[in-house]
């Protein structure tokens, strides 16, 4: 059992670790995981007691956030690792009972390129289909004309079947698009909080989150419904409690990794042990 803070507890099972050398240690100890460790409901109780205890600061942390993920065309793409970034290193900080305020969203600005990568490519499919998106937008301005320069018209006489076939085609295509990126999202979502808590590199926060991920996939999947649920709330909540939902939506997920890699409060001891952890006591053979 782990304590991070007043009010937050997380149930996990103790780690042994026996390493050869300090270096294998270290790296034990910062991308060690646990395997099926999410409470997806322990993930969004903790997440609503977090965000209510400093509220406002949430609500702001949590707009500008969306705003400069969502809201910048292009740009928000390269602003997703780091803005992400510095929301878990608030609520790392706040589980832990620490001092946090909105300057530290920010933090993940340190860490640019690291977590710029680790966000664009968590953000792959995304930026796949917002391309297609942009080359479609561009082609119906452009005119809508086929290659040999006629108008196209899906509704002259014989082209039912054409347009029923091209339709089925783009449904099945964007319900495969569709999971898949549920699942590419998934896959990567503890990278960002790696780099930022840990100091990973990108190829080791990538692998160790997709190891993890497929160790933990119920419980991300889980809580990925539970947060569709909450951001349905916040809609219908006349769209207001959209901006309460956010800031909960992604303490969750900051809980979700806390709980698939702990928290060590102390390093561990490199060094042989002490003789009478063998049985022996000083002076024996």
């Amino acid at each position: 059992m782990q304590r991070y803070g007043p009010g937050f507890r997380i149930e996990v099972d103790r780690v042994i670790i026996f390493a050869e050398s300090p270096e294998i240690l270290h790296r034990m100890n910062n991308l060690q995981y646990l395997r099926g460790a999410i409470d997806a409901g322990g993930c969004v109780s903790n997440a609503w007691t977090l965000v209510t205890r400093q509220f406002w600061l949430y609500i702001g942390i949590g707009l500008l956030t969306v705003l400069l993920i969502s809201c910048v065309p292009i740009v928000n793409f390269f602003l997703m690792g780091p803005m992400l970034g510095g929301f878990y290193y608030i609520v790392l900080r706040d589980m832990r009972g620490d001092p946090v305020d909105f300057g530290m969203l920010f933090k993940g600005f340190e860490k640019f390129v690291p977590l710029m990568v680790v966000g664009l490519i968590q953000s792959a499919p995304s930026i796949v289909i917002t391309i297609i998106q942009y080359t479609v937008d561009i082609a119906r301005l452009a005119g809508g004309r086929g290659p040999l320069g006629d108008d196209i018209n899906f509704f002259q006489p014989g082209s039912d079947v054409l347009f029923a076939g091209l339709s089925a085609v783009v449904v099945i295509v964007g319900v495969f698009v569709f999971f898949f990126a549920i699942a590419w999202h998934l896959a990567f979502s503890f990278a960002v909080p790696l780099v930022i808590d840990r100091e990973a590199e990108i190829a080791d926060a990538l692998i160790t989150s997709l190891k993890a991920a497929t160790s933990n996939v119920g419980g991300l999947i889980l809580l990925l419904i539970l947060q569709m649920l909450i951001s349905l709330l916040g809609f219908i909540a006349l769209c207001v409690g959209i901006f309460v939902a956010i800031p909960v939506i992604y303490a969750a997920n900051v809980f979700a990794y806390r709980m698939v890699f702990p928290y060590f409060d102390r390093p561990f001891d490199a060094g042989p042990p002490p003789p009478e952890a063998y049985g022996f006591g000083r002076g024996q053979r």
